[in-house]
């Protein structure tokens, strides 16, 4: 389920009122194709603009990518995978133009491992750890059970592939996500810290807050999110 016309993007809309040009994009559903295709329709889209920047009136040096659920597992995907060549359908167009961002923000997103969902559920008591079932989403994503898949889960991992080298993530997890555990943005952060530096990774846990909080869309956090867009982008 989901639409780029939903309205959960409407806190990403306020970009606007801070100069940002806002890109909503639709990308296939695991209903409609297998993992690795969102991620292709993802990288493929930011090929698009980057390639008709000058059409559009943007800033090819300066994309981000923000997203919320399963939008942050392909956010996060998409700041650190800009090598992954096995991650990237070139024959949807624009071959030779980078799909790389700059900044990423990551709301309360599946980011560490698939696998480590159901077991970070189990010791917290926050949520009902049915991760691992044939018909749950991230089976269904990937096509069969994931506990029969462990290597792929890999690949679907944003965490597998983090370098130094990689772009600032403002990542803002709800303390008490009965669904995707906040230990998933945890552990992200924590290695990410190790392998580049605090200054590359900024983890807020918002107290209280569950799954898609209306907490995440109060003016204040949206402020906070375009804040952390400013320090990295207008430079």
């Amino acid at each position: 389920m989901g639409d780029k016309g939903d309205v959960q993007n409407l806190a990403t809309m306020e970009g606007l009122n801070r100069g940002y040009a806002v890109v909503c994009i639709n990308y296939r559903l695991s209903g409609e194709a297998r993992f690795p295709s969102q991620i292709y329709d993802c990288k493929a889209a930011i090929r698009y603009l980057r390639a008709n920047a000058d059409a559009y009136f943007l800033d090819q040096d300066r994309f981000a990518a923000w997203g919320s659920s399963a939008g942050a597992h392909l956010a996060a995907l998409l700041g650190t995978t800009p090598r992954v060549k096995r991650l990237e359908d070139f024959s949807m167009g624009n071959p030779r133009v980078s799909s790389k961002v700059q900044a990423v923000v990551s709301w309360f997103g599946p980011i560490e491992n698939f696998l480590k969902m159901d077991e970070e559920l189990i010791r917290s008591g926050k949520g009902v750890p049915d991760h691992s079932t044939p018909d749950s989403p991230e089976s269904k994503l990937l096509g069969a059970e994931i506990t029969s898949i462990p290597e792929k889960v890999k690949c679907a991992s944003p965490m597998t592939y983090l370098r130094p080298y990689h772009p600032p993530f403002l990542i803002q997890h709800g303390q008490m996500d009965p669904i995707v555990p906040v230990e998933q943005s945890i552990r992200f952060a924590e290695k990410y810290a190790q392998i580049a530096g605090p200054g590359k990774v900024t983890l807020e846990i918002l107290q209280g807050a569950g799954h898609a909080d209306p907490l995440f869309d109060t003016s204040e956090n949206v402020t906070r999110v375009l804040d952390f867009l400013d320090a990295n982008l207008k430079v």
